[in-house]
């Protein structure tokens, strides 16, 4: 199997090819068109701001690459955000593959939402195989993908956002699987096996 992480302005990428590393798999970490085309899993890693980020992707044509891949693909954090239809974060659109819009989290809460949180889902969802809804998972984030057609799994800070969207080949998570334990690392490798 041929893996590649997205090579962009993000920050965990390295932690990213760890978790891989520790599960038995190498990746190559790569911006290269052809590279990313020929590989049969994708992941789409970031921590970053929104719209830096997509000026990025789009001045090196990443974004129309990214939307036109067929192989399953894996989208983390900002990775997750910049495959929805738009985001709040620098006032941006995204690449449209989710329809969720992405928002700012409002009013007294402590942002970013960091920490520990549960997440739920329906028990038959690919990405979450020998995974317990109520399951716990690590974020890191002010921004949020609201609910939509697209959310396969809630997670709750004062109101309900999607812990993860799916849509044909396209799966993507507002947590940090490579920071979640052993959880973050039955999903990744659940991802890998899809």
């Amino acid at each position: 199997m041929k893996i590649v992480v997205i090579k962009y302005n993000a920050g965990n990428i390295g932690s990213v090819v760890n978790a891989l590393e520790r599960l038995g798999y190498s990746a190559e970490v790569t911006d290269d068109p052809v590279r990313i085309r020929r590989a049969s899993k994708v992941i789409f890693p970031g921590v970053g701001e929104a719209s830096s980020t997509m000026a990025y992707l789009k001045a090196r044509e990443l974004g129309e690459l990214i939307t036109s891949l067929t192989q399953p693909v894996l989208g983390i954090c900002l990775g997750m955000q910049l495959i929805c239809r738009s985001s709040e974060e620098g006032d941006v659109a995204g690449l449209g593959i989710f329809s969720e819009e992405v928002k700012r989290f409002q009013g007294e809460l402590k942002v970013p939402h960091m920490g520990w949180n549960s997440i739920s889902f329906a028990t038959d969802e690919p990405l979450f195989r020998k995974i317990d809804p109520g399951s716990y998972v690590y974020f890191v984030h002010s921004f949020f993908a609201a609910t939509g057609d697209n959310t396969v799994a809630v997670c709750e800070y004062e109101l309900p956002f999607s812990a993860a969207l799916q849509r044909d080949n396209f799966f993507a998570v507002q947590f940090h699987p490579e920071k979640s334990g052993e959880i973050g690392l039955q999903l990744i490798k659940n991802f890998l096996e899809l």
